[in-house]
């Protein structure tokens, strides 16, 4: 099922994580690797991808960031 754009959900694919439409590769590891220092051009070629789809990653990310609540512990 795709949720969105280039990036899917199949509970037969890494046990339901969400993969780039048409691979088997984990958004996390995507962004996994754009964090760890390579930039998008070589995600592309490490991984076989086009612009698009590592964009997509990112924006997938991102809302899933925008979407998160922070709930500071009290007495701590």
């Amino acid at each position: 099922m795709e949720i969105a754009t280039h990036i899917t959900i199949n509970p037969h694919i890494h046990h339901g994580a969400t993969v780039i439409t048409g691979t088997r590769l984990p958004v996390s590891i995507v962004i996994g690797s754009l964090a760890g220092g390579m930039n998008k051009e070589e995600v592309m070629q490490e991984y076989e991808l086009t612009l698009e789809q590592v964009e997509a990653a990112l924006a997938y990310a991102a809302d899933l960031v925008s979407k998160t609540s922070v709930v500071p512990l009290t007495g701590v």
